[in-house]
């Protein structure tokens, strides 16, 4: 039960990290821009990851 929870929250933490990268985009804040992205890509890769583990058991 404790993984979905972690796995939501890592969501959560992704999807604000892929608003960032758009808002960064907007800005043209390049440094930002590679922060966000990869928050995004390993919040997202754990979530994915904690999900499928769960599933398969």
């Amino acid at each position: 039960m404790m993984h979905i929870v972690l796995a939501i929250l890592f969501l959560a933490v992704a999807l604000l990290a892929i608003i960032s990268v758009i808002r960064q985009l907007k800005y043209k804040n390049i440094f930002a821009l590679g922060f966000s992205a990869i928050t995004a890509l390993a919040f997202g890769f754990f979530a994915i990851a904690t999900i499928i583990s769960e599933i398969t058991g």
